[in-house]
């Protein structure tokens, strides 16, 4: 499909992007969290995937450690160097590597440990119903509604069986 210039509605030239419009985030349990986020995916119409062009500043990390449970991340280092965080582990990241978080795998979270801007192409899949654990903080958070996220103690999750909810007779 051309948009009568000659491109298509589903090309997103990063080349032309600009930076300054880049979402700014912080994550709020985290004095060290700092990324400058340009969707991709969205903009080319895809719905199921999140896909962003990612760069953290000097000396920051990307959010704050957690895991999904359903959801699915990745990242790829296209410039710079840092560590990534997987459970108490650090490992350390250059331009060309990918690192996989599947659902219900290590915590994670990426660091920028170098005097360079680190910048990665991110993404990972919409599936609904994901909950994020973050241990260091003993929080859980889900998406309560399309501008919400709820973020609550671990402890005060009450978990119920359908069982606890049948009529015995």
């Amino acid at each position: 499909m051309s948009d009568g210039n000659g491109t298509t509605k589903h090309l997103v030239r990063t080349s032309t992007l600009d930076p300054a419009e880049a979402m700014h985030i912080s994550h709020p349990h985290n004095e060290h969290s700092e990324i400058y986020l340009t969707r991709l995916s969205d903009p080319a119409g895809l719905t199921h995937l999140g896909i962003s062009l990612a760069r953290i500043p000097a000396g920051r990390e990307s959010f704050a450690l957690h895991r999904h449970t359903i959801q699915e991340e990745w990242i790829y280092v296209v410039s710079g160097r840092g560590h990534v965080r997987l459970d108490d582990h650090e490992v350390p990241i250059e331009a060309g590597d990918f690192v996989g978080f599947p659902a219900g795998g290590p915590a994670h979270l990426v660091r920028n440990t170098s005097p360079e801007d680190l910048v990665l192409l991110q993404g990972g899949d919409r599936r609904p119903g994901d909950r994020g654990h973050f241990p260091r903080l003993g929080k859980v958070a889900y998406q309560h509604d399309e501008g919400h996220m709820a973020l609550m103690d671990e402890g005060d999750v009450q978990l119920v069986p359908f069982s606890a909810w049948l009529v015995k007779t």
